[in-house]
């Protein structure tokens, strides 16, 4: 673990290569002070009891805000930050059309995307017959693949899930996409990907979680 805290910044605690990035993007982006607790650790493998005494549900990212309060979920901790911080633009305007497909795209993410990556890593999870964790991980696999399809159609006219600006429903479905196991076509969703981390502040972030 690394990081130092001061009550008065965020904290978010995480490890590398995990669901932590996109919000870790989201801090830096609006430029919030923020510390980052970072734990050694690999997916799969228990959390440390100090991290289990922060979040007793032992899940990564927690987003400790500058109140002391405890947010978890990541597309619930990016509704708030680009809401909290309106003049960075990582989002659309609230009540907006576009801030509607804002929304739908991020929770679509989360309940789609990112739980087929779960299912993939933990698929004891999902299961109480070990011998059906690979089917787990199978099914999970095509199931991701199919949404994933499902945004690579909704990428016109592009080159963002928006048009033409970038948010962070896109940074977060680069992310998800970037743990896919299985074979698709989208030549769209790549060409997005590749925006996102040739993004001059994202790049530098995401290149750390994500060496070449």
């Amino acid at each position: 673990m690394s990081g130092t805290t001061n009550p008065s910044r965020y904290v978010l605690h995480n490890r590398r290569g995990s669901g932590g990035l996109v919000v870790e993007i989201a801090l830096t982006l609006a430029d919030a002070p923020f510390d980052l607790v970072e734990y050694d650790t690999k997916p799969g493998s228990p959390m440390p009891a100090s991290f289990r005494a922060v979040n007793p549900w032992g899940q990564m990212p927690t987003l400790i805000l500058p109140d002391g309060s405890m947010m978890t979920e990541s597309a619930a901790i990016l509704i708030h930050l680009a809401a909290k911080f309106p003049e960075k633009r990582l989002g659309p305007s609230p009540g907006t059309a576009a801030h509607a497909a804002f929304l739908r795209w991020l929770v679509f993410a989360n309940v789609n995307l990112y739980e087929a990556v779960l299912r993939r890593v933990y698929p004891g999870r999902y299961t109480t017959d070990p011998a059906a964790e690979p089917a787990t991980q199978a099914a999970a696999i095509q199931r991701m693949g199919e949404a994933l399809a499902l945004v690579e159609r909704a990428l016109v006219p592009g080159p963002f899930l928006l048009g033409a600006d970038m948010s962070l429903a896109d940074i977060y479905v680069a992310m998800l996409s970037k743990w896919f196991r299985g074979s698709i076509d989208a030549p769209r969703l790549a060409a997005l990907r590749a925006l996102v981390e040739a993004h001059p502040t994202v790049g530098p972030v995401w290149r750390r979680h994500f060496p070449a």
